[in-house]
């Protein structure tokens, strides 16, 4: 029986900067056809916000032009673009800001 031969590991290299993995969001954009009420309904509806907090970002969509409605991986953040999108709802994703 022979032993392992022991495997080289390189070291990194201290110059190196590796960037974490930035959460994506969901941006909700406001469009010409879409009541604010219908628009503070799908925040409830969907994403289970309460009245306070649907009402918040909907004024925020309105006023700003968009608003972040959620937070997290990728692939969940396209499930949300999604289901905007079949609510009648302009949306995207993107990284987060750093």
């Amino acid at each position: 029986m022979s032993n392992p031969s022991p495997i080289e590991l390189d070291e990194p290299e201290t110059g190196e900067v590796t960037e974490l993995d930035r959460p994506w969001v969901t941006l909700v954009w406001n469009d010409p056809v879409n009541l604010m009420s219908y628009v503070a309904y799908v925040f409830k509806s969907y994403f289970g916000y309460s009245d306070a907090k649907a009402h918040e970002l909907m004024m925020q969509v309105h006023k700003d032009g968009r608003a972040v409605v959620s937070s997290g991986p990728r692939e969940e953040m396209e499930r949300h673009v999604q289901a905007m999108h079949e609510y009648g709802l302009w949306a995207t994703l993107q990284r987060e800001d750093a």
